[in-house]
């Protein structure tokens, strides 16, 4: 992102630029992003969903978001790590999902190593990662694509023996998961990012 920019919705609300008022990226701004998940599920279908990402826009992947929790399991860790060859052969043809073997053995060899490399859960681990006493941004504030805490979190993750996370990937789930706020300062749901 360029900076904390806004953008007014026909609500009136001002909001972070990025959603463009697009239906989808509008819900996800308001209802999800910036928003604290702590669940193991939750989050390991975040890494996933991020890694699918890579290349592609955001927008690409929330509108196949259900199809990639119908095709992954619902992203339950025990369940995906037991995918065998006819699970991929089945992957590889789900028009559903972003089919890129490439991303679909990570998803799989990611949810062995974290039950396996991840003992205290994805949640302690990533957590461990979010900035203490991290400013609020300020208006104009350019939002960085990576952090000393992404970048270590990367390390880790990667050291565990997950892939497709590198410290951009990180940064944008440290953002996606509330770790961070980078709503702008003036967006409605600046302050009210830790509300259910």
């Amino acid at each position: 992102m360029t900076g904390t920019g806004l953008i007014t919705g026909d609500d009136g609300k001002d909001r972070c630029f990025w959603h463009g008022n697009l239906p989808e990226y509008l819900r996800y701004h308001d209802e999800e992003w910036g928003r604290p998940v702590t669940n193991d599920i939750r989050l390991f279908e975040k890494i996933c969903l991020e890694g699918f990402q890579s290349g592609l826009s955001w927008l690409t992947i929330l509108r196949k978001r259900e199809n990639f929790r119908a095709a992954f399991a619902g992203f339950r860790l025990s369940k995906v790590a037991a995918f065998d060859q006819s699970d991929i052969d089945r992957l590889l043809t789900d028009a559903g999902i972003v089919r890129n073997r490439a991303k679909i053995l990570a998803t799989i060899g990611n949810a062995r190593a974290a039950l396996n490399a991840v003992p205290e859960g994805l949640s302690e681990l990533l957590w461990s990662f979010a900035p203490v006493d991290r400013p609020p941004l300020r208006t104009g504030a350019v939002i960085p694509a990576k952090t000393a805490e992404s970048i270590a979190m990367a390390k880790e993750l990667k050291r565990r023996g997950l892939v497709f996370v590198g410290p951009t990937t990180a940064y944008a789930l440290m953002q996606a998961t509330g770790m961070v706020n980078d709503h702008a300062p003036e967006c409605w749901r600046a302050t009210r990012v830790n509300a259910r």
